[in-house]
């Protein structure tokens, strides 16, 4: 299943590929018009540069698909594999000068999601083996770019937490600061929502996690607590909520909070601070 049939609809995934390639192409590619006859054809390969996740191979292929129909792409993997250095993801046969001209827009769609879901198979790879805990992603997403940065957070092992405000209430310290307290916050949550969707409030202290809990939170999200303080909040917290765990969270933290019995570890570093991974399409001459 490609990532138009679990992603979105083609008519989406369609719009966000004109307008990258608007930004990049504009009025069109002189370069290429330049140097290659239209009559030119060549083959082409994406080699991987480091170990990666792989992410958005599909979406590689409709960039070129968009240009020209007539290239051709063939994935030689699959979103989610791991990938060693030196090997080839991706090959493609076409027009060259087409080739040339979706080159730069179809590696950066790779490259990122890429980057993405290579972040997250690492802290993935950090919980201990029998722990239920998760590792979720945040909506600190590139403006535009949520879907399928949430999909690649997907294809490196990790689940997503709500989509978009409308997803699920959570209630955050400026949430608290209008209402005045946790409390008066879920009290309002509640009687606006009932229960048709779940309640989450964002704690700093143990006061207000126990003033959470008795108020009927669903969920908790301990927020930037130290390990001691979340082990006691566990323990307050005796099976009554769920506990999510966010806040600057490093790789060589989940290990030590997993343990603890924590549900969800939320990363807002998947989205915001992976690093495009190093790819390079390297072209030949047919």
């Amino acid at each position: 299943m490609g990532l138009r049939e679990v992603l979105m609809d083609r008519t989406e995934v369609d719009r966000l590929i004109d307008a990258a390639l608007v930004e990049d192409v504009g009025l069109g590619d002189v370069t290429t018009r330049s140097l290659v006859t239209p009559t030119a054809r060549g083959t082409a390969r994406v080699l991987t540069r480091e170990a990666l996740t792989v992410a958005g191979l599909d979406l590689f292929a409709s960039v070129f698909q968009r240009v020209d129909r007539q290239v051709e792409v063939v994935a030689r993997a699959t979103d989610g594999d791991r990938i060693e250095a030196g090997e080839t993801l991706s090959e493609l046969e076409g027009p060259l000068a087409s080739i040339l001209t979706a080159e730069r827009v179809a590696l950066n769609f790779l490259q990122r999601l890429s980057g993405v879901a290579t972040l997250t198979r690492r802290y993935v790879e950090e919980i201990p083996s029998g722990c239920p805990t998760v590792i979720v992603d945040t909506r600190k997403t590139t403006p535009g770019l949520r879907a399928l940065e949430r999909y690649a957070v997907r294809c490196g092992g990790g689940l997503n937490h709500r989509p978009r405000l409308d997803g699920g209430v959570l209630i955050k310290d400026n949430h608290i600061v209008a209402c005045g307290s946790v409390a008066e916050a879920v009290r309002r949550a509640k009687a606006a929502q009932g229960p048709a969707l779940r309640i989450e409030v964002e704690v700093t202290t143990l006061d207000e996690l126990e003033e959470a809990i008795a108020a009927g939170a669903e969920v908790v999200m301990l927020d930037n607590m130290d390990l001691d303080t979340t082990r006691e909040a566990m323990t307050l917290t005796k099976g009554k909520v769920l506990v999510e765990v966010s806040g600057r969270m490093a790789p060589e933290q989940v290990a030590p909070l997993a343990r603890l019995g924590v549900h969800f570890i939320s990363v807002g570093a998947l989205t915001h601070s992976a690093r495009a991974i190093d790819l390079s399409l390297q072209v030949e001459m047919c």
